[in-house]
């Protein structure tokens, strides 16, 4: 499988450089760099055999490339001169090498005769072009673009046989079925063509990124499948920042279209090779190349789901050799690995782009992890050393003037750098040439007014990167306390994957500290697991990673329902001591009072005070009271105030007779009446 171009500046772009093992005997590993330049090796004694530089390979550098078939070199090799000695020695060269470029244009390149065949360009693609497939039976070549369009070409005629839209977006890679009549295409959708009618067969859900491979695994369907010759199938997709390798089964249209299995890896595949499987019981062998440079083999028998992704059987690492304690080993990358046609043994490409290294590897059902010694110092590889000596500088005496274009005879002034101050020269002086992170915010002045709003969202991912390697308290605080929630969205958008980790161990810190920090902090956190959410399910130990944060949320969850029930009970009690409050201190409007006593003194309302009960005993004092009061009466009033005594000592001897004769003292001495009297 050819990888797409790395080189590009586009952060969905496959990571790697397009490079491809000729078909069958795998005589020839073909890489193209980043530069544009197309270099094939020979993979028996790991020696350049050939080195092509387009025309335009500047500015349309390669970003694909495939090898013609073996069947279809043959035929064209046959078809150009008769003579058998050329067949015979067409059969075993590489002869035809499709290479695309990010301008639209395909090339045909002759590994034979050393020179450019032929260009595919009228009618073709009017963008970069993602991905090329030959077809293994007949003339034709198809090619997917970001374009959105996938075309049909014609290798003898060099021109468009047909033209279709395959997706909404870009379309990123291809495949063709093992029988020649189907063709799979993927951006982030994954479809299946009918190359006849080029009508969508099927329906598969994807990946979240752009997919970058795309190959079946499988030559014949189950045979209680219908003989459609595609039902039954399976093939396999990975995609650009993901984990995982989705295995896919081509079933009935009524049933699900997700992935049946995947398998896990370290890192984002590079370079997917594997065996293809012609029966139920036979394994399918996968290598897979991750950018970080190792190689992850599988083993399977693919028959049916399984839910857990599966896990590789076997690592193979690359390292120098440590001479003494002083020296410590260094990884060394792989950069492609395809197995051999005894499907015992792999070929592994290791170490640069502009030297590789091609060794055979044999593989040992036993081992879990292989790490490999190699030396690879004698390989040339340019030193940033080496090319700085080769640059000189000139010696300027004083009296030498310094023409520039303008007027003759004169010359712009020249303006020397600000002068920087004593303490910074000082410290760099001191310590290292660089200078400090401290340096660099001061230089920025970040603590202007309005300049973090100034702050493009580029600066952000870059501060916010440089916070977390290198633990910087002041930097996390400064692009961690913005409230902005598109600029932390945008910020969340450009960072790079490998801190995303580090981020969320970061925010768990801060949730746990004040609240007024965690609201913040929420609004990261969310952006981060919404965002990045297809990265993060694909790390095989996200368990152990965010364990802290999953226990400190579901602490919290926990007493989420307690405190709702007691908001909701103050809420009612609030509300029941407002309204009686209110309805306390509300009057009713437009009533006035009828009648409205007023208090003189307390020495009056003693003096007013008329008792309950009448007694025998007190009535002459009272008696006494009512003459002293009548005194004082005007004399229109005399006679009505006689009338009321008279009453009133008539009911008295009513009461006294009733009580005697209550009592049998109605034989009382006549004396004592008078007294009473």
């Amino acid at each position: 499988m050819a990888a797409g171009g790395g080189g590009s500046c586009d952060p969905l772009a496959p990571a790697g450089v397009p490079c491809a093992f000729s078909p069958d005997s795998q005589a020839y590993f073909a890489l193209a760099s980043s530069d544009g330049q197309l270099r094939v090796w020979e993979t028996a004694n790991n020696r350049l055999h050939q080195e092509y530089v387009p025309s335009a390979h500047l500015s349309g550098t390669c970003t694909c490339l495939a090898w013609a078939p073996a069947r279809l070199q043959a035929k064209e090799s046959h078809q150009r001169k008769k003579r058998k000695s050329e067949v015979t020695g067409t059969k075993d060269q590489a002869d035809l090498l499709a290479l695309g470029t990010a301008v639209g244009s395909i090339l045909l390149y002759s590994t034979v005769r050393g020179e450019l065949h032929s260009k595919l360009t009228s009618g073709g693609h009017e963008n970069r072009v993602n991905c090329i497939q030959w077809h293994q039976d007949n003339d034709c070549l198809y090619s997917c673009s970001d374009d959105k369009y996938i075309v049909e070409w014609s290798t003898q005629t060099c021109k468009v046989k047909c033209k279709w839209k395959g997706d909404n977006s870009s379309v990123s890679s291809l495949c063709i079925s093992p029988d020649g009549k189907m063709l799979l295409s993927a951006g982030r959708t994954i479809k299946l063509w009918v190359l006849e009618t080029k009508e969508v067969y099927r329906h598969f859900t994807g990946h979240a990124t752009p997919v970058s491979s795309l190959r079946f695994t499988t030559i014949r369907p189950n045979e209680s499948q219908p003989s459609d010759g595609i039902t039954g199938l399976y093939f396999l997709s990975g995609a650009v920042h993901d984990r995982l390798l989705n295995v896919w089964q081509v079933r009935s249209e009524n049933k699900e279209k997700s992935a049946v299995m995947s398998f896990t890896v370290t890192d984002e595949p590079v370079y997917v090779d594997l065996t293809l499987s012609e029966n139920k019981e036979e394994p399918v062998k996968l290598a897979v190349v991750c950018r970080d440079g190792q190689v992850h083999l599988f083993e399977h028998i693919l028959n049916g789901h399984c839910k857990k992704p599966l896990t590789s059987n076997c690592t193979i690492q690359i390292a120098t050799p440590g001479k003494g304690k002083k020296v410590t080993p260094k990884p060394i990358p792989i950069l492609a690995a395809s197995f051999c046609l005894d499907k015992m043994s792999l070929l592994l490409v290791y170490g640069n782009w502009f030297q590789p290294t091609i060794e055979r590897v044999a593989l040992n059902s036993k081992d879990t992890h292989i790490c490999l010694e190699r030396d690879i110092s004698n390989c040339w590889a340019p030193t940033v050393e080496t090319a700085i000596t080769k640059v000189k500088t000139p010696v300027m005496n004083s009296e030498a003037k310094v023409l520039v274009p303008g007027v003759p005879g004169h010359h712009a002034p020249i303006k020397l750098p600000p002068a920087q101050p004593k303490e910074a020269e000082n410290k760099r002086k001191l310590g290292s040439n660089e200078a400090t992170i401290e340096e660099r915010l001061g230089a920025m002045d970040l603590d202007r007014k309005g300049r973090k709003d100034d702050l493009q969202t580029n600066s952000f991912a870059v501060l916010l990167t440089q916070g977390l390697e290198s633990n910087d308290f002041e930097i996390l605080n400064k692009v961690l306390q913005t409230k902005n929630v598109n600029l932390i969205k945008r910020t969340v958008l450009r960072i790079p994957l490998r801190v995303v980790i580090p981020l969320l161990q970061e925010l768990t810190k801060r949730l746990q500290g004040h609240p007024n920090s965690a609201a913040l902090m929420i609004q990261w956190l969310k952006c981060v697991l919404t965002i990045h959410a297809s990265y993060l399910s694909t790390l095989p130990d996200l368990v152990e990673q965010l364990g802290t944060l999953y226990q400190l949320m579901e602490s919290r969850v926990k007493t989420f329902q307690k405190l709702s029930n007691l908001h909701g009970k103050l809420i009612l009690l609030v509300t029941q001591v407002t309204a009686s409050e209110k309805s306390k201190k509300m009057t009713s409007p437009g009533q006035k009072a009828k009648l409205v006593y007023e208090e003189e003194s307390s020495e009056e309302e003693s003096d007013d005070e008329v008792p309950e009960k009448d007694s025998d005993d007190n009535w002459d004092e009272d008696e006494d009271k009512d003459s002293e009061k009548d005194e004082g009466v005007d004399e229109d009033n005399e006679e009505e105030d006689e009338d009321m005594e008279d009453k009133e000592e008539n009911e008295e001897d009513r009461e006294v007779s009733s009580e005697k004769e209550l009592n049998g003292d109605s034989d009382l001495d006549p004396e004592n009446e008078s007294e009473e009297e």
